[in-house]
């Protein structure tokens, strides 16, 4: 994979970047509640403003559907992002146009604005090249340090890239160098973990991985399906019975690649996902009533899932393997979590998870910041996954 990054753009100095940047962060009461997306655009932020860039923070925020939403301004980001950059941070109260322009041009090297809500404009989500190229008329080169939002061809991702010189940020080279590491040229052997609800939701993410993995192994609601596909008893188990064609077909592309599929050979079973209900660990086989549910991995699914950790150089996961929300059905994640970590932190496994549940459930395990890389990018770590070109990766390439 070969894009352009900042290592890429000379002479600085004077000039105005427009970077993109993901605040599209949770606020409570109009304060912002979890800074963390404000922090991993700091890197960037501060390489520009060393090279006496100025520095235009283009962003979006909610669902504004091209309207201006009083209630889903940016301007509640300031003080946050003021405070940990250490420097002063403007507010312009729109992202393109004469205004703008003024108070770009008002900035020192090394100063930085924040424009207000892409979204407020019907051109962002249309990638309407007319919208673009009043962007581009406020800067000299554009920054994408989004990856969240790079599966959106939008103006802001996609449109303005081709339209100025343009380049990843540090946030996003470190999550395409990890990317590439876990499934563009790994270390192999390479083992996958893929939980969650349902096959329907990622049957584009196992047909691609069984033709990349060495190892795959399937947890959460989905593995049901498979089980139920192999003819096992899955009692009152969350399934998608009417997949199990797919599930089938799966297996056999699975076996055609040379892709060894994990699924479970032990499961937990309860009467009811709550705390403190009675659990029972079953051999697969065994005979489920019809009010049992599937509702985690056993313990000698597990001790199998590490074992081949063990023996893998790169691991890429996303889901979890039970409900891993209510103990103790988080007892099969938590344990997987710990073993990755362990390896991970030794430097034995390059482990690269990424997906709303699997942060949740890294984070619950307590092991999200010994994993080698871990990315909140949600919809668009999953199209990666999924072997999608994502538009605002795809106009950064060299």
């Amino acid at each position: 994979m070969t894009f352009r990054t900042l290592d890429d753009a000379k002479d600085l100095s004077g000039k105005t970047a427009l970077v993109r940047v993901d605040f599209n962060v949770p606020m409570e009461g109009g304060r912002v509640s979890d800074d963390t997306r404000l922090r991993a655009a700091l890197p960037t932020l501060q390489r520009l403003r060393d090279a006496g860039a100025k520095v235009a923070l283009l962003a979006h925020f909610d669902r504004p559907k091209g309207k201006v939403v009083p209630e889903m301004s940016l301007k509640p980001v300031v003080a946050p992002l003021e405070a940990l950059l250490g420097a002063p941070v403007r507010f312009a109260d729109d992202c393109a146009g004469e205004a703008v322009k003024a108070a770009v041009a008002d900035l020192d090297a090394g100063g930085v604005v924040l424009l207000e809500n892409v979204r407020f404009h019907a051109g962002e989500e249309k990638n309407d090249p007319a919208f673009a190229q009043q962007l581009a008329e406020v800067g000299d080169l554009y920054v994408n340090d989004a990856f969240s939002a790079a599966h959106r061809a939008h103006a802001s991702t996609e449109g303005l890239a081709r339209l100025l010189p343009a380049y990843a940020g540090e946030s996003m080279r470190r999550e395409l160098e990890a990317l590439d590491a876990a499934l563009g040229r790994p270390q192999r052997p390479v083992i996958g973990i893929v939980g969650g609800a349902k096959v329907s939701t990622k049957l584009d993410l196992l047909q691609n991985l069984v033709g990349k993995l060495d190892r795959l192994a399937i947890g959460g609601g989905m593995a049901n399906t498979f089980l139920f596909a192999q003819g096992h008893d899955i009692g009152g188990s969350l399934a998608e019975k009417d997949m199990a064609d797919t599930a089938r077909a799966i297996m056999a592309e699975a076996e055609k690649q040379g892709c060894e599929l994990l699924l479970p050979v032990d499961v937990v079973v309860a009467a009811a996902v709550s705390p403190g209900v009675q659990a029972r660990t079953l051999k697969l086989g065994a005979s489920l009533s019809a009010e049992d549910k599937i509702l985690d991995a056993g313990p000698q699914t597990v001790a199998r899932l590490t074992a081949a950790m063990d023996v893998s150089k790169t691991l890429i996961w996303n889901g979890p393997l039970g409900v891993f929300e209510v103990p103790p059905f988080d007892a099969a994640t938590v344990a997987a979590a710990k073993h990755a970590a362990n390896l991970a932190k030794t430097g034995v496994l390059i482990a690269v998870a990424g997906g709303g549940d699997t942060v949740a459930a890294l984070n619950h395990a307590g092991t999200a910041e010994d994993m080698t890389f871990v990315s909140t990018a949600g919809g668009a770590f999953l199209e990666w996954m999924e072997g999608k070109p994502l538009p605002g990766v795809e106009a950064l390439k060299a």
